[in-house]
């Protein structure tokens, strides 16, 4: 393995089963659609949907997916957030990095540097200047994609661990917040050699996206969750839009913009408008887990959007073929149950984002011929970076192979292939398209994709939900 890969591409394996959260069971309980409109964004140069991408630290390794590469496939002008995932809290109950394996990964973030033909401004970086590897590109991106918005990703399937221990009281949610803004917002990054430094990633990162999985649920193993996770989720999301806002207002009142140049008051200028800081979170599917963690009225009016789990709603460690994503299904978690669970507990549909997955789940060993959907499998299928889990640039290669069928339910909107013993359920173009109508119809707040690095060399997910929502 390259430098710096070690545990974390079994993170993007065992956990890139990633956002199952509790192991989903079929359910019932269609819940009451109702009709929020809310802001659609009409002001100039606003777009009306959220296209919201995760970009993996690790896929820098194994998958040589860069920066650069959402820039080249067009996905970047069709984004509206990035989502670095993930950056992780410590046992101390602080944000940190460092190079330390399976817990962080600075040589990723800000160390290694990108010769020219990697960079996204075509210049290669220096070794003296204080960001270099992902954080920077993630800069040079947006200088040339003005409009679009970075987000620092924090927790995800492996590292929420400590989120219960660091939110118990109300001084301890208090430095944990403190540590993320400054670390990320403030970009007080730790010295590496050269790199990194007080101010080094400023203006880099606009919101904070928090991803426990989850308060109030078990999860990975080894993950801390307690009863009273969920009122102290509620106040850590609180603390984060209260020390956001004051963030952006002290800049404001520095005088300050948002790479915290300064932008003068001389000659009649006004002191710019504070910055609004983007909070968010990817929230799960399970009605259990929503329940058990999420007061979700309340965390609403601090949240600008959620990222909802759109996918994993079967997994390959299962006995059974399932779908893993369908828009609909009968007596079992789908897309639009989740939404309605959702909207049914007090979010508003303009602040719903629909997961969507740029992969697919997958089993072998099917028997019971037909389809293959919904028959007995003796387990995971094999797959090129971990079993069960395979990118969407690779199955769309399968199914032009001759050798899968491609397998569609469009009542339900889903689709999968099977050629006879592996089955792999996944999200294609059309049953993309369909899920950006559904976006439209219910007056959603948009998509995201996890993870940027499964569609193909063309963003061709990302280009159809895009023409999708926006009818281009």
């Amino acid at each position: 393995m390259r430098r710096r890969d070690l545990s974390r591409i079994t993170i993007a394996g065992v956990a890139l089963a990633l956002l199952t959260g509790v192991a989903p069971a079929a359910a019932s309980g269609p819940g009451h659609d109702r009709g929020d409109e809310g802001d659609r964004g009409k002001g100039h140069h606003r777009p009306a949907y959220k296209s919201v991408g995760y970009f993996t630290q690790w896929g820098v390794y194994g998958r040589d997916f860069q920066v650069k590469d959402l820039d080249t496939s067009g996905a970047a002008a069709k984004l509206t957030h990035i989502n670095y995932a993930f950056g992780n809290v410590s046992a101390e109950g602080k944000c940190f990095t460092g190079n330390v394996p399976g817990q962080a990964d600075a040589w990723a973030d800000y160390a290694r540097p990108l010769d020219a033909a990697g960079s996204v401004d075509g210049v290669a970086d220096t070794d003296t200047q204080p960001l270099a590897g992902n954080f920077n590109q993630l800069r040079e991106l947006k200088a040339k994609h003005p409009g679009l918005k970075v987000m620092i990703s924090l927790g995800g399937w492996s590292w929420s661990t400590h989120f219960s221990d660091a939110v118990r009281t109300a001084a301890s949610r208090k430095a944990l917040v403190s540590s993320c803004i400054d670390l990320y917002i403030k970009g007080n990054l730790p010295k590496d050699g050269a790199r990194g430094g007080d101010g080094a990633a400023a203006g880099l990162f606009d919101g904070i996206d928090v991803d426990w999985e989850w308060p109030g649920s078990a999860a990975n193993e080894g993950t801390v969750f307690r009863p009273e996770d969920k009122k102290n989720f509620t106040a850590l999301i609180s603390e984060f839009r209260t020390q956001l806002d004051a963030h952006a207002r002290s800049e404001a009142k520095a005088g300050k913009d948002a790479k915290g140049k300064d932008k003068g008051h001389g000659h009649g200028h006004h002191k710019p408008k504070p910055k609004h800081y983007d909070l968010s979170a990817y929230v799960p599917a399970n009605p259990k887990a929503i329940d058990a963690g999420f007061d979700v009225k309340r965390l609403m009016k601090d949240f600008d959007f959620v990222n909802i789990q759109g996918y994993d709603y079967h997994v390959s460690s299962e006995k059974k073929t399932a779908q893993q994503s369908a828009l609909y299904a009968r007596n079992d978690f789908s897309v639009d149950r989740t939404v309605r669970d959702w909207v049914r507990r007090g979010a508003p549909k303009h602040k719903i984002v629909m997961g969507m997955p740029t992969y697919g789940q997958g089993w072998t060993g099917v028997s019971g011929g037909g389809t293959g959907m919904g028959q007995p499998a003796t387990g995971p299928a094999p797959a090129t970076w971990a079993a069960g889990y395979e990118d969407y640039k690779v199955l769309k290669k399968l199914a032009a192979s001759g050798e899968y069928t491609v397998h569609r339910d469009v009542k339900n909107g889903h689709a999968w292939l099977f050629d006879g013993t592996t089955l792999w359920t996944y999200d294609d173009p059309q049953v993309l398209r369909t899920k950006a109508a559904y976006v439209r119809d219910k007056g959603l707040g948009g998509a995201m994709f996890w993870s940027l690095d499964g569609d193909t060399e063309n963003g061709e997910l990302i280009t159809a939900v895009d023409r999708g929502l926006n009818r281009r």
